[in-house]
């Protein structure tokens, strides 16, 4: 299995290869709770075409778990070194929630590391005050009894209605409780950096690279008003909304995602 060392943590990737020897790289960074594997299917669309990478970030999935650096920016350096020792810059990256947030700072402050930006259910902004209380909570649950125990609140926060309502995707939505449930109690940390992240919306006026930033109607973890305002302060962007989308869209709507990521690349 391919891990590299960099920034102080061992850190678990996936790279498809490349198709050709001029193809360009995707770099697709995950969702709070999750790993790369949440972008299986986007990977089997796009890999023909071109290199694609996924990775884990620092305490979640197979990526080493740290005693701290699980603010934003240690995660944004984190990016940097996975770019720079691979050796594949300039490349497409594309960030989901937790992901999104890493994708901003390197856009904002590495643009030579990037071709474009790809924004998936995230936002530029700190967490809702409004949030705080309930996310501390599960948080604390986890802490002292493991993943199990919130996975039912957890499940309707990462997922739109449609998704959790269709009896058609029974065995989907089991498979991925089960994938949450994985988690180790460590994962608190990961949480906690996103709990107590800080605000990138200053910075979006710096990013100059072609940028996509897809939302899901249904979203009630950034809920769409945060994809608009992003939107808004990054210019030339496009913005992508999914009707029945939830904060988890590379699984709920991958075909739809694929398609949207594909069109954004192939227009460039």
């Amino acid at each position: 299995m391919p891990y590299l060392i960099t920034n102080g943590v061992n850190l678990y990737y996936e790279d498809s290869g490349a198709p050709t020897v001029h193809a360009q790289t995707i770099v697709f960074s995950h969702g709070l709770l999750w790993s790369g594997h949440m972008f299986h299917k986007q990977v089997a669309a796009l890999r023909s075409q071109y290199r694609v990478i996924t990775y884990d970030h620092r305490g979640q999935g197979q990526s080493e778990v740290t005693p701290s650096g699980y603010d934003m920016d240690t995660l944004y350096e984190d990016a940097i070194g996975l770019i720079e020792q691979l050796g594949i810059g300039p490349v497409h990256f594309a960030g989901l929630s937790m992901g999104g947030f890493v994708g901003m700072r390197l856009a904002a402050r590495r643009p030579d590391l990037l071709r474009s930006l790809i924004l998936m259910e995230t936002s530029a902004e700190g967490e809702p005050a409004e949030n705080v209380p309930k996310y501390r909570t599960l948080s604390t649950v986890v802490k002292w009894l493991g993943t199990w125990a919130v996975a039912g609140p957890v499940m309707k926060i990462m997922f739109g209605k449609t998704f959790l309502e269709d009896p058609a995707r029974t065995d989907e939505r089991r498979y991925w409780t089960n994938q949450l449930k994985q988690n180790k109690k460590s994962i608190v940390r990961a949480v906690n950096g996103v709990i107590d992240r800080l605000p990138i919306l200053p910075e979006l006026g710096k990013i100059k690279v072609p940028t996509l930033v897809i939302v899901g109607q249904e979203d009630v973890a950034t809920v769409p008003a945060k994809a608009h305002k992003i939107h808004e302060h990054i210019a030339g962007s496009q913005l992508v909304v999914m009707p029945r989308g939830g904060h988890t869209s590379s699984i709920e709507e991958p075909e739809a995602v694929t398609g949207a990521i594909q069109a954004f690349l192939g227009d460039l």
